[in-house]
């Protein structure tokens, strides 16, 4: 049995894979730990095996007064939890960063692809954050003392924030949807939860960039949500021309319909880690009760 720690209590990702490995209880044993005050600094890690660090600012703001709160959270709270780990005996160190490293949403008329010779460059102080934190915990990696960094995309599922529940409130509202042809890599929570499992049961190292084995076009994407409601909306191209030119100046055109993709060879496994496609994980995340 593989004991677990899950730093960052009631966290989403951290919830999610907690519920995933209760499915699996002689194999897994499972705790969190809350990192907003000092306490978890008294905590004895040599009792794990595993500790996922999650805990973080996940969300992006331009407020200059939050800089400094991103990168003490984000990368010195990072960088000390993994130097106490390695401490203290834990085997491996998985670290929740993001594909924000290399910047923006790519633009409307501009596809976007990254592959594994793309330097990151972030452009906010959350992607700089996540970088800094990443180039602060592999250089403790040995044969030890093994360090994971996840680069995933969109993560959306049930009960998760960003653009995904904003989408799915405009195909609630919306009859009439544009018909952008743009691509985005995204990730179901549940393909995410179970790398992290084949990850945690490999012992892994290195740096991985799970995703959905389908790129994602918003219209469709929009259109699958609606249809799991057993609403109908209409796919239009008759705003393309104004979306394409309005994505010169009104950034968050270029955040719906931009292009921003994995190459797909980058997010192959070894073992299947994708547990449903596009069109179940939207079903899951709308339909209450419905699991994979």
């Amino acid at each position: 049995m593989k004991k677990i720690l899950i730093t960052g209590a009631n966290s989403y990702i951290g919830t999610s894979l907690e519920k995933r490995l209760l499915q699996w209880p002689n194999e897994y044993l499972v705790e969190t730990v809350d990192m907003i005050n000092e306490t978890w600094k008294e905590k004895d890690l040599s009792e794990y095996d595993v500790v996922f660090h999650v805990a973080g600012i996940a969300h992006v703001s331009a407020d200059p007064k939050m800089e400094a709160l991103y990168y003490k959270v984000n990368r010195d709270l990072t960088i000390e939890t993994a130097k106490k780990a390695k401490d203290e005996g834990v085997k491996q160190f998985i670290f929740m960063s993001s594909i924000i490293v290399y910047g923006d949403s790519g633009h409307i008329n501009h596809k976007r692809v990254i592959d594994k010779n793309t330097v990151p460059t972030p452009s906010n102080f959350y992607g700089n954050s996540k970088l800094q934190a990443e180039e602060g915990i592999i250089p403790l990696m040995d044969d030890k003392f093994k360090v994971v960094v996840l680069r995933p995309p969109m993560i959306y599922g049930k009960g998760s924030k960003g653009n995904y529940p904003k989408l799915a409130k405009m195909a609630h509202k919306l009859s009439l949807f544009p018909d952008v042809d743009n691509e985005r890599s995204m990730l179901h929570i549940e393909n995410l939860c179970e790398f992290i499992r084949l990850v945690v049961e490999n012992n892994e190292s290195g740096m991985f960039f799970p995703q959905n084995s389908e790129y994602v076009k918003t219209a469709e994407l929009v259109k699958l949500i609606a249809e799991a409601h057993g609403k109908k909306i209409r796919l239009t191209k008759v705003f393309n021309p104004a979306l394409k030119l309005m994505g010169n100046f009104v950034g968050i055109v270029n955040k719906a319909f931009g292009n921003l993709v994995y190459e797909k060879n980058m997010s192959e496994y070894r073992e299947n880690y994708r547990v449903g496609d596009l069109r179940e994980s939207v079903r899951v995340t709308e339909v209450e009760n419905v699991e994979i």
